[in-house]
């Protein structure tokens, strides 16, 4: 698994690239939290709801014949709740207030789920060269 310092370095640099954003959790599918920067909500409570958030996405993607899941978005009263595939592993979900440029924030955080991707697929490659032959 990706160590949870290079994840919240990935999130880092996706807050101080949107400021609107008001939180980022990056989560296991099945809804372990990796890395968070999420001051206003509990973060294990939060990484279940986005895998079941994920889950339902699933099923309404292939239920359309979609069949691939990229992405929902959430409007709130208060802002946007974001929720991003990471590759196969990981799911990426943003908080942002109503003033952030959905457009900005869809082009940043896709970046960043891949950049989260790219790491994941890393730390296999280093696990696997890892085991003895």
């Amino acid at each position: 698994m990706v160590h949870e310092a290079e994840v919240r370095d990935e999130i880092g640099r996706l807050r101080s690239r949107l400021p609107d954003v008001t939180g980022v959790l990056a989560a296991t599918v099945d809804g372990m939290v990796v890395a968070e920067d999420a001051p206003a909500i509990e973060p294990e409570g939060f990484a279940a709801l986005t895998a079941a958030a994920l889950g339902v996405g699933l099923r309404l993607t292939d239920a359309a014949g979609q069949h691939t899941f990229r992405e929902q978005l959430i409007r709130t009263g208060h802002g946007y709740i974001a929720t991003y595939a990471a590759g196969d592993q990981l799911v990426l979900t943003v908080l942002a207030g109503p003033q952030i440029n959905v457009g900005r924030l869809h082009l940043e955080a896709r970046r960043c789920g891949a950049s989260l991707a790219l790491l994941l697929d890393g730390a296999a490659d280093r696990t696997e060269d890892a085991r003895p032959s």
